[in-house]
Parts: C-alpha cells; sequence; structure tokens
C-alpha cells in the first residue's frame, strides 16, 4: 500500500479517469467560463488559459506522482537467464 492510502493500481486508474473524463469537462467548463465573461484581450486570455492549464493538476498531483514509474508493490521477477 502506497503512503497515501491508494495502491498504485489505484493512482493509475484514478489518473486515467482524472485524464479521459474530467479533463475534458475542466476544458469545457473553463472555455464556457470565459465565453460567458466575455472576450479580454488576446494577451490576457492566453495568460488565462495557461494559469487554468497549471492549476487543474494542481488538486491531482498525488494521483499522479509515481505512475509513470513501476509498481513499487511488485514483487520484481529476477531469473537469470
Amino acid at each position: 500500500m502506497a503512503k497515501d492510502g491508494l495502491s498504485y493500481r489505484a493512482r493509475r486508474i484514478w489518473a486515467l479517469v482524472i485524464l479521459l473524463v474530467g479533463m475534458p469537462l475542466y476544458i469545457v467548463l473553463a472555455v464556457t467560463i470565459m465565453n460567458l465573461l466575455g472576450r479580454p484581450p488576446i494577451w490576457l486570455e492566453l495568460l488565462v488559459y495557461i494559469a487554468l492549464g497549471v492549476v487543474w493538476v494542481l488538486p491531482f498531483k498525488f494521483v499522479f506522482k509515481g505512475v509513470g514509474k513501476e509498481d513499487p508493490d511488485a514483487l520484481h521477477d529476477e531469473h537469470p537467464k
């Protein structure tokens, strides 16, 4: 079990759900809100989208941390060939 309470497998599954479902919903929500507020100058709009592109991942940092690495809880088969 990982230190944060989620197993490696659970973090991988949640990472996929966040990327495949949560991120597209976040993008639609961000664009919708920006359109409702009116069109700001292009430089301000660019800054807002860059900020929103970074901010969305901060609450999920613990889920993504270490997901691309090998499972630390797995037993390693090291058979000599």
